[in-house]
């Protein structure tokens, strides 16, 4: 992509025209990007939260999960 000629400094730095590609749809791709982000986010939410579940339903069915639990020691504050 040629951005012209700058053998000489003294024209109008309009007619050189856009100086990257796709001008004016800035707002577009934020846009998108905004909505892919969310859409990322909630189909990772719903992933880690499968996978919690169906953990939690083999330890329980197991019997391990009381186990896990009574395990845990608490902190407690001083």
């Amino acid at each position: 992509m040629s951005t012209g000629n700058f053998d000489n400094w003294d024209g109008n730095v309009l007619d050189l025209g856009p100086l990257y590609p796709f001008v004016g749809s800035e707002g577009l791709m934020v846009v998108v990007l905004v909505v892919l982000w969310a859409a990322w986010h909630i189909a990772q939410m719903v992933g880690e939260n499968r996978a919690l579940e169906d953990r939690v339903k083999h330890l329980k069915q197991a019997g391990e999960l009381q186990k896990a639990v009574e395990s845990e020691r608490v902190i407690e504050r001083m």
